[in-house]
């Protein structure tokens, strides 16, 4: 992208304003708006407001990306969110590069095996329903559907 065609937001703004203006800006969904400010002022706090983002790097933003998966128990989605977040602030506000080889800590993707219930269990259910509830259920499940 040239950069002479870059948004670029009201300098006179505190840090997250200029965050907000240029999401506006870029049409984002308040909902993200929300989100990633939250993360970039966890970022923030986390590395004790001493230094502004542009002052601290890769390692900090690895600091905090590991702090993240271990020790809050994050999930590996909520984890990239942050992530993105953190990249959003560098790249569109901060007008700086993030290298591209940030090691962190990464949340683990938990395997969630489907629940399968026995054939007396489901007539367990079965049996404390009644009615269109009890029919809806048997048809759902293929049970006495023929």
């Amino acid at each position: 992208m040239d950069m002479h065609n870059k948004f670029r937001p009201n300098p006179d703004l505190k840090l997250i304003e200029k965050v907000r203006e240029v999401m506006r800006y870029h049409h984002y969904q308040y909902r993200t708006e929300q989100t990633y400010c939250d993360w970039i002022t966890r970022y923030i706090k986390f590395h004790g407001c001493q230094k502004h983002p542009r002052e601290i790097g890769k390692l900090e933003i690895e600091s905090f990306l590991s702090h993240l998966a271990p020790e809050r128990k994050v999930s590996a989605s909520t984890q990239r969110q942050a992530f993105n977040a953190i990249v959003f602030l560098y790249i569109k506000i901060l007008d700086l590069p993030v290298a591209e080889d940030i090691g962190h800590v990464r949340a683990k993707r938990q395997s969630r095996p489907p629940v399968v219930l026995t054939k007396y269990e489901v007539q367990q259910v079965f049996s404390w329903m009644k009615g269109d509830h009890l029919l809806m259920a048997k048809i759902f499940t293929g049970v006495d559907s023929g």
